[in-house]
């Protein structure tokens, strides 16, 4: 029997960088359709601006997308071209909503107040800035796991900073915000992003401890006392955010990602169960006794009282849109308050209809797949906690935003990730898209392939056999 030449062939991934270029053109060519459809509706003409919105979108997505090519070629194709697409149709539908709001105060004979649409554009190139430092600076995400508590510090300083006095600012009686130079900044944003690193690098340590099964109730095996230490910590400073900032939806996504990356870290359904609990007596409590959060749910329990005008306002407009919406331009989306922020979802319900919000919502969706995708790919546990926390991150944010305007659940006023007024949640969402991408390269990115295997070595070994 002879023995035939072995050699050792390894099939490489495709990069995929052009099916992102391509997805790229087509999401920049929607955003900049929108944006013309909304000048033509309104003015009757092509808005002026085009070519810098054009110019800017296209050219910021060109330099994402080489940075790419560049540094991270393996990074998954699909999630670049979901943010820039949501991104743009953000500033299209604030620039509808600056129009509007522009035709209101010449009727009543006030000074339009400038269009927030060009700030919009510059927070984009600001975080598409730090797009490319993320992309270019951390080679390796799993270097990150060495700053696991300095991340947790910094994830704290950031929620405390709007406590501060001379510092923050209470705004729509949350106290969540700073003022600084001049200018407003959200930092429980960027706090978001350092906490799920603190929490994958914790749990990657700690996992094998937090496993251990304590009593069964019911079926299902509880973590001992002496382990509940972490969640507990957890719940008190989420508690901490809610009672000093009354911010409702920060404390919600805060415990939510660290509950559920503790559950994907052990599998352990009963920490879900304490979690839950914890969370209704947190509820219960600032229902009764925080006066900011009291509000929030008496008017959504009764949308169409006096008090809760904003809610009400959104939910007529969204049946005014039906099923398919009223057209781009064609709506009322600036009469409702914070349309271009809180309410921009439902400024999108109003002129796209269910159809229009849905696709939206579908959008979201492709990226928290392929965050999650992207976590079952990696080939290290702390990549997979991080690249879990960051897609779970958009998932709450999304469900709370989307269920406080439809009425599902009371409005928290998060911004809506990519789309919404705000700078410091597009810069940090920029970021998070940034850090899941290096992960993304890493996960699909081939392996240094073996040393292939000589005919002499293989005759040796059948000799020996």
């Amino acid at each position: 029997m002879s023995i035939a030449s072995t050699s050792v062939i390894q099939i490489m991934p495709r990069t995929r960088r052009g099916v992102e270029l391509m997805l790229l053109i087509i999401a920049i060519g929607v955003s900049v359709g929108a944006y013309v459809n909304i000048g033509l509706t309104v003015q009757d003409k092509v808005p002026a601006s085009t070519g810098y919105y054009a110019a800017g979108i296209g050219l910021l997505a060109l330099i994402a997308h080489l940075a790419l090519r560049y540094r991270a070629p393996y990074a998954d194709p699909v999630l670049l071209p979901c943010a820039v697409l949501l991104n743009g149709l953000g500033v299209a539908m604030i620039h509808r909503i600056d129009l509007g709001l522009e035709a209101i105060a010449i009727a009543n004979n006030r000074t339009p107040k400038s269009p927030a649409a060009p700030q919009q554009i510059t927070w984009t190139a600001v975080g598409i800035v730090l797009f490319l430092v993320v992309v270019l600076v951390i080679r390796d995400h799993r270097r990150l796991q060495a700053l696991t508590y300095t991340a947790g510090l910094a994830g704290l300083v950031l929620l405390v900073l709007p406590l501060i006095p001379g510092l923050g600012v209470n705004l729509n009686g949350a106290r969540i915000w700073i003022r600084l130079a001049g200018m407003s900044f959200q930092p429980g944003e960027f706090a978001k992003l350092c906490l799920v690193i603190f929490f994958a690098g914790y749990l990657v340590v700690k996992r094998d401890v937090l496993t251990l099964a304590g009593h069964r109730f019911l079926g299902l095996d509880l973590p001992r006392a002496r382990d509940l230490g972490p969640i507990g910590v957890a719940w008190l400073v989420s508690l901490g955010v809610l009672v000093f900032e009354s911010d409702l939806g920060s404390s919600l996504l805060f415990f939510g990602l660290f509950l559920f990356l503790l559950y994907v870290s052990t599998e352990r359904a009963g920490w879900l169960i304490i979690g839950g609990l914890l969370f209704v007596g947190g509820a219960f409590f600032a229902y009764s006794a925080i006066g900011h959060v009291h509000k929030r749910i008496t008017d959504w329990l009764d949308p169409f009282s006096i008090d809760g005008g904003q809610i009400a306002v959104g939910l007529m407009g969204q049946a005014w849109g039906g099923v398919l919406g009223r057209g781009l331009g064609q709506g009322r989306p600036e009469l409702t308050l914070y349309a271009n922020s809180d309410m921009i979802i439902s400024s999108f319900a109003e002129e796209l209809g269910l159809t229009g919000l849905i696709a939206i919502i579908l959008i979201y969706t492709l990226i928290i797949e392929r965050g999650l995708r992207t976590a079952l790919g990696c080939r290290d546990i702390f990549g997979k906690l991080v690249a879990t926390g960051l897609a779970m991150s958009f998932a709450l944010q999304v469900f709370v935003i989307v269920g406080g305007v439809t009425g599902l659940i009371p409005l928290t006023g998060l911004a809506t990730p990519f789309m919404a007024l705000g700078g410091t949640s597009l810069v940090a969402n920029w970021a998070i898209i940034a850090l899941l991408l290096r992960i993304s390269d890493q996960a699909r990115r081939p392996q240094t392939p073996a040393a292939p295997v000589s005919d002499e070595t293989i005759a040796m070994a059948v000799q020996k056999q």
